[in-house]
This record gives C-alpha cells, sequence and structure tokens, in this order.
C-alpha cells in the first residue's frame, strides 16, 4: 500500500512479510519440497531472516510425528544485477504494476548485494532471459 502511493517501505514494514516468507520456506523445506522464492531481499539482514529466521532460532519441522526434527533451508540468492539506467527503462514500461518508477531510486539506496560468505550467483539482467535462466538452472545442480 505504502509502495502504491510513491512511499517506501522501511525494515519495519519487510521484516514480518520477510518472516513469512522464512515460514513457508521451512514448511516446505520440511516437507522435502524444492522452492523457489522471488522477491527483493535487499540487505544482508533480510536473507538472513529468509534463512534463519527473525531471531536465528533453529528452525523445528512442525510435521506430525516429527516433532523436534530440525528442517534445513538451503537457500541460493540469485542476484539479477543491472544499472539504474537499464533497471529503470524497464520499470517505465511497465503497466499497472504496484511499484512507481520513482521509488526505485529507494531501491538501490537499501540494496546490499550478496558476498562471501553468503551462498549466491550474480547474473546481470543484461542477459537474455533465456541465458539467465540456464545460467541459474546450472548453479541449481
Amino acid at each position: 500500500m505504502k509502495m502504491g502511493k510513491g512511499i517506501p517501505l522501511n525494515d519495519q514494514d519487510r521484516i514480518p512479510w520477510l518472516c513469512s516468507l522464512h515460514d513457508i520456506l521451512l514448511r516446505d523445506a520440511a516437507s522435502g519440497q524444492h522452492v523457489v522464492l522471488a522477491c527483493s531481499a535487499l540487505k544482508k539482514a533480510y536473507r538472513d531472516i529468509l534463512l534463519r529466521g527473525k531471531d536465528d532460532a533453529p528452525p523445528k519441522c512442525e510435521e506430525p510425528g516429527k516433532e523436534g526434527k530440525l528442517a534445513e533451508v538451503k537457500l541460493l540468492v540469485v542476484y539479477l544485477s543491472g544499472s539504474f539506467e537499464v533497471i529503470s527503462g524497464r520499470l517505465l514500461k511497465r503497466k499497472g504494476h504496484f511499484m512507481p518508477p520513482d521509488l526505485l531510486q529507494s531501491q538501490f539506496d537499501t540494496l546490499e548485494p550478496p558476498s562471501a560468505p553468503e551462498n549466491f550467483i550474480q547474473v546481470s539482467v543484461d542477459k537474455d532471459l533465456s541465458e539467465i535462466i540456464a545460467v541459474i538452472m546450472e548453479a541449481l545442480q
């Protein structure tokens, strides 16, 4: 709602949403599923929440009959990198999206690109979509 009004989100806005995503990842990992999650986890702290939850509490499996078993979330961050100009040009072509192009600068200001020891790959958005997909699929092998 804030973004639709041109107001950037802050940590208080993002953290509950990231915790919900963590819970979904944890639930699906505990049931043996592989998950693709697309979101803008702009800061390392946000990616840490996706991986470990808000308080770094050890994840517990909630499946009946498996109480106390630790569920593991393996997270590969796919960092789609691009210049402000390229991404801005693409945003301007989108119609009906909740995020107005005017907020792009705030996203770049907030961005903390992934770095070691995070498990990530960096893929340029300058590549064709088929190339981007191929790089990601190769990394998942």
